[in-house]
């Protein structure tokens, strides 16, 4: 039975990797190794749910050198750091850059797994999070400029009248509006919209939108 989840291993000492690629792959997991951070970086492919089992120490790029590359490329795959001696700065530092966890060689079985399961979890519950940001954007898109205007000042917090007013419209065309943005949102309240709007963070695309139309 294979585990959900994808384990790189990037470590440049042979034994270990060849020892917890067979461990990891009996418990489960899809495990991937790579000797050095370079070849992780040419041949790895993004995969999630997924973990980076990470060595600081390594000849050419240290962890560290790696997780700072990986920030700079947006890949967001949760890192576990793995390491025989590493300096305190090190450590505080992979951390501050947001590594799950740090663990020391040699490291207890139970610590290990519990770290990759975390690591996993918290990739899993990312991906949930950026697939609904999709969701809201594409629904978003499906309403007319008129009903995103609508949408905007809903979420100021404006009544049907007073976003009348601004739109030099009638309340019963609002309101109108105002069902169709709720029906393609797939919202029940203006509570709910608001969050969705807030946490998609619709308002930067709105505003974007609106300097291209105005900027003639």
């Amino acid at each position: 039975m294979t585990k959900a989840g994808h384990i790189y291993l990037v470590d440049d000492d042979e034994s270990m990797r060849t020892s917890l690629v067979r461990m990891l792959r009996d418990i489960g997991y899809i495990v991937e190794d790579f000797s050095s951070a370079a070849a992780f970086l040419e041949h790895s492919l993004p995969v999630a749910p997924a973990v980076i089992l990470l060595d600081m120490q390594m000849p050419d790029l240290t962890g560290l050198d790696l997780q700072e590359k990986l920030i700079k490329l947006g890949r967001k795959t949760p890192i576990v750091f793995v390491s025989g001696q590493s300096h305190p700065h090190q450590i505080v530092k992979s951390l501050k850059q947001g590594a799950v966890d740090f663990l020391f060689k040699p490291f207890n079985l139970d610590d290990l797994l519990k770290a990759i399961a975390d690591a996993i979890e918290l990739d899993r519950r990312q991906l949930k999070r950026i697939s609904k940001e999709v969701e809201v954007k594409q629904d978003y898109a499906t309403l007319t400029p008129r009903e995103k205007e609508v949408c905007f000042w809903l979420v100021k917090g404006l009544l049907n009248k007073d976003i009348a007013v601004k739109l030099g419209t009638t309340d019963a065309t609002i309101k109108v509006h105002k069902a169709r943005v709720m029906d393609k949102m797939n919202v029940e309240s203006v509570q709910v919209l608001v969050a969705k709007y807030l946490e998609s963070n619709l308002e930067n695309h709105h505003n974007n939108k609106h300097l291209s139309t105005f900027s003639g």
